[in-house]
Formats: structure tokens, C-alpha cells, sequence
């Protein structure tokens, strides 16, 4: 996976060196729209080998909403703001820098909480090998998480009886079948909104 290691330094360098204005532009959005609270949103999830990281977004939610870790489409806690962000994943981009540090990939697994991935067991543990990644199959399967989990009864265990497991398959699918050219493709259809093939299965 050489290239695929080269390609997160270089890209992840260049996309930090030319979006820093939209980067501040952000976060004084976030600032002004969404006071009294901070501009990032940071968070410990299992990384490589199952170590935890620190990872960093721009904040969506109000301070101090107590809710769940499954997030789900038009709940009060998401401002405005917070929704046009995640909608077009601009509250991701602060990841970039965890790209840059070796933390994270452009394409892999998404980083779970705690009490997920590390969890795993036996051959499917074997996608703690993974980098974590902004995008992935995966993710652009379920890219409309949010809107689906607002359509069942109970959405956390929603996510954690069928969602989960069934990205935890596409991820072992992906690990087994790598390609660097694949991931090319994953990142142009999540940056172009595009949906393709990927294993008998449109995502």
C-alpha cells in the first residue's frame, strides 16, 4: 500500500495548504452562528490496531445536548448550520489533518466510538489492520444514514443489529480487494455525490 500511504501525505499537505481560507471561513461560521460553544467537535475513536485517536470536526450539534452517538436526520440538536456541514460533509474537512499525522486514510474504514470496531472478533477484527478513513464503500453505501435511521422505531439498535454488521462486511470486502485505483474511484464518487458497482452492489 505504498502509494496509497503517499498519496494521503501529499494530498492531505495540499488540501491543508490551499483550503485554509475556507477552513477559517468555517470555523468563524460556526462561531458566529452557533455561540457559546466550541468550534470543534473532538472525540477519541479506535484508530489502526484498535488505538484510540483524537479526532477533530467542526461542531453540528448544540453544547450540552446529551444525546446518542447515532445521529439521525432533522433531530433538534443539529443547528441549521450544523446540517448544511454535514449534508455537503464540510465538518469533515478538519480531518485532513489527522490524514496528514498518519491517523487516518482518505479511504477506509470510518472511525467508530469506542465500544464498536474494538469489539470485533475473529476474522472480522482483521479490519483493525485499516487505517481509518474519511470515505470509503461503506460510507457511501450509507450515505444517507441519517435519513434512513429517522425512519425506524428504534435507531440505535438499528444501527448496531443491521447498519454495523453490514459495514463491517464491506469493509472486510474492501480489505481483501484493495486496489489503489479502486480508491481513487470511492473518493471521485464521494466528492462528485456519484454512485457505482461495488461488489454485485450499487453504493
Amino acid at each position: 500500500m505504498f502509494f496509497k500511504f503517499l498519496f494521503d501525505r501529499i494530498v492531505s499537505f495540499l488540501g491543508l495548504l490551499f483550503l485554509w481560507p475556507v477552513l477559517i471561513i468555517l470555523a468563524v461560521l460556526v462561531k458566529v452562528k452557533m455561540p457559546g460553544g466550541p468550534v470543534f467537535f473532538v472525540q477519541k475513536r479506535v484508530g489502526k490496531d484498535g488505538k484510540l485517536f483524537t479526532i477533530a470536526k467542526y461542531r453540528t450539534m448544540t453544547v450540552n445536548h446529551g444525546g446518542s452517538s447515532v445521529s439521525v436526520k432533522g433531530e433538534s440538536r443539529i443547528t441549521p448550520l450544523g446540517a448544511k456541514l454535514r449534508k455537503y460533509k464540510l465538518d469533515e474537512l478538519p480531518e485532513l489533518w489527522n490524514v496528514l499525522k498518519g491517523e487516518m486514510s482518505f479511504v477506509g474504514p470510518r472511525p467508530d466510538v469506542p465500544g464498536y470496531a474494538d469489539q470485533l472478533q475473529g476474522d472480522d477484527r482483521k479490519v483493525l489492520k485499516l487505517r481509518p478513513g474519511i470515505t470509503g464503500p461503506a460510507t457511501l453505501k450509507y450515505r444517507n444514514e441519517e435519513e434512513l435511521l429517522a425512519t425506524v422505531d428504534n435507531p440505535q439498535e438499528y444501527n448496531d443489529t443491521v447498519i454495523f454488521p453490514d459495514k463491517v462486511r464491506i469493509n472486510r470486502y474492501y480489505q481483501n480487494h484493495y486496489s489503489f485505483w479502486m480508491d481513487i474511484k470511492i473518493i471521485l464518487a464521494t466528492v462528485l455525490g456519484k454512485h457505482f458497482e461495488y461488489n454485485g452492489e450499487i453504493i
